[in-house]
């Protein structure tokens, strides 16, 4: 065998052995990471997703999936004739866009995740598909938009926003059951309300949300940005709760980042370790953010 040849495998083990104290402090643990973005549309980073989370599972870390869709239910609801309305960078869902939105998330998107994991998956460990009305997962209620607003600091538009939720509770039971069986809980934001209606939930809230009640090591969200940037426009490799709300005061977090940030903040309160916001158009993002001591992104501590 060539000296070269025997190098390079030589360094593939160091680096396999690196990861091995972040290994055993994380072997049992409970990472919950939300899905979207470029890495759910390019097909690279789809399969490396999917493998990513297989490896996660297979060295004892429990990991639930929860994720987004909106471009995917824009270009359906073009598709059917219906126009796609935005009221403060929510979705305006009607009954008609409902059904789309249910559709799109609990049926094509979540199935096809559901399949990509399975397909590289062994005998051991599946993943399997649910939305918040399987189970009771994720009880719901109409979204109080003007508390929602009126925290995020944003002004509460005067129209109403139709069947867009928020979350009451988490079925802790359900996911605890599969995860303990070996399946891989892959979760569309679709929350049940009190008389069996549907409810469009925005999946940052839902991850943080799952996170919070399963007290989740690390809730882990795949953007298509570095991170959070400072002034400089540099990533802040780590940030706390004070520096956090410090920025959005400031202005420098803002955008689509505050409710990310805030739900994350939340989370953090509620019993959750590490919130990572990491890079999800670089290949294997999540296990460089996990498994080495510089990480790719963001992560908020308490």
């Amino acid at each position: 065998m060539k000296e070269n040849t025997i190098h390079h495998l030589v360094e593939k083990a160091r680096i396999l052995q690196s990861a091995l104290p972040y290994i055993k402090k994380f072997y049992g643990k409970t990472f919950v990471i939300k899905y979207g973005g470029s890495a759910m549309i390019e097909e690279s980073l789809r399969e490396s997703f999917a493998k990513d989370i297989l490896l996660l599972r297979y060295v004892g870390i429990k990991v639930i999936v929860v994720h987004g869709g909106g471009p995917q239910i824009s270009a359906t609801l073009e598709r059917f004739g219906i126009k796609s309305i935005f009221v403060g960078g929510m979705r305006k869902t009607d009954e008609d866009t409902m059904h789309v939105v249910e559709m799109v998330l609990a049926g094509d998107i979540n199935k096809d995740i559901v399949a990509l994991i399975n397909k590289h998956s062994g005998d051991q460990i599946y993943a399997v598909g649910l939305s918040g009305r399987d189970g009771n997962l994720i009880k719901a209620r109409k979204l109080n938009k003007d508390e929602y607003f009126k925290e995020l600091g944003l002004d509460i538009p005067k129209e109403d926003i139709g069947f867009v939720g928020e979350v009451i509770s988490i079925n802790t039971h359900l996911l605890q059951t599969l995860m303990e069986n070996n399946y891989i809980p892959v979760i569309a934001p679709v929350g049940v309300g009190m008389q069996g209606e549907a409810y469009n939930i925005n999946a940052d809230l839902v991850a943080s949300e799952v996170a919070k009640h399963i007290k989740a090591e690390k809730l882990i969200f795949l953007t298509d940005t570095e991170g959070i940037k400072d002034q400089k426009g540099d990533v802040i490799s780590s940030l706390s709760k004070e520096q956090a709300h410090r920025l959005i005061k400031e202005g420098i977090i803002k955008g689509g980042m505050i409710p990310k940030v805030k739900s994350s903040l939340k989370a953090l309160e509620n019993g959750v370790k590490k919130v990572h916001i990491v890079d999800g158009r670089l290949q294997h993002s999540i296990l460089l953010e996990v498994f080495t001591e510089e990480g790719v992104g963001t992560e908020i501590v308490s």
